[in-house]
């Protein structure tokens, strides 16, 4: 059994994680799915609104255990924030200090409404998340990939047609540690540079949704300083 005693902090990239999930809808599941058949504890915390958010889980994501926050931010060791771009601030951010945290969420007009201080900022909206506690190991990852495609695309280490996905952010080892799961998962996994590359990854912009091999995603994301504000 892993410990995760509160206060727990494990970021070598040569240690196995337990990975908690903020988020039990398809991305939040999905990557759960995944990371668990890669080996890895996986905690979920969902909306206070779900109802019968166990019996959901234990349908569609089984093994996974579902946790208050605060038991989420104690227990794991990486951080992934899987909900709607529009529920952000209502993360225990606070709390986030030192922690990696994978920030997988997608600002969507369509499904958040315009929010006028994204619209009119110039950063990508990861360095705007970052702010809401600096002290956060904030990556930004997964969330090219369309849910429907993480468990369909996955393949062994070394298939010549191995899909990639890219991590970005200003801390080096949590970008390591990240690029250790994407590759457990099976995607190859390619460093794409500081925060503020993530603009690459967000809809509308170069690496979204799109199928690219190590090769390509590298190249794309060598090109990203352009979209830097």
């Amino acid at each position: 059994m892993m410990d995760v005693r509160p206060g727990r902090r494990r970021t070598s990239v040569h240690e196995r994680p337990v990975i908690g999930i903020f988020g039990a809808g398809k991305v939040g599941t999905a990557l759960a799915r995944l990371l668990m058949d890669a080996g890895h504890e996986v905690l979920i915390s969902g909306s206070p609104r779900q109802t019968a958010l166990d019996l959901l889980v234990s349908v569609i994501a089984p093994g996974a255990r579902v946790v208050s926050a605060d038991a989420l931010v104690d227990g794991a060791d990486v951080i992934i924030a899987a909900v709607p771009f529009g529920k952000a601030r209502s993360l225990p951010w606070h709390r986030f200090g030192g922690r990696i945290v994978v920030d997988a969420m997608n600002y969507w007009p369509p499904v958040d409404g315009n929010i006028a201080e994204i619209d009119d900022d110039l950063r990508s909206t990861s360095e705007i998340n970052a702010t809401l506690n600096p002290e956060a190991r904030l990556v930004k990852s997964f969330n090219h990939l369309g849910y429907h495609e993480m468990e369909d695309d996955s393949l062994p280490a070394g298939s010549p047609l191995r899909r990639a996905l890219a991590v970005v952010g200003d801390d080096a080892e949590a970008r390591a540690v990240v690029a250790r799961l994407i590759d457990e998962i099976g995607f190859d996994a390619v460093d794409g540079g500081p925060l503020a590359n993530g603009r690459a990854l967000e809809p509308g912009h170069a690496a979204f949704g799109r199928e690219l091999s190590s090769a390509e995603l590298t190249a794309l994301m060598a090109g990203a300083d352009h979209l830097v504000a």
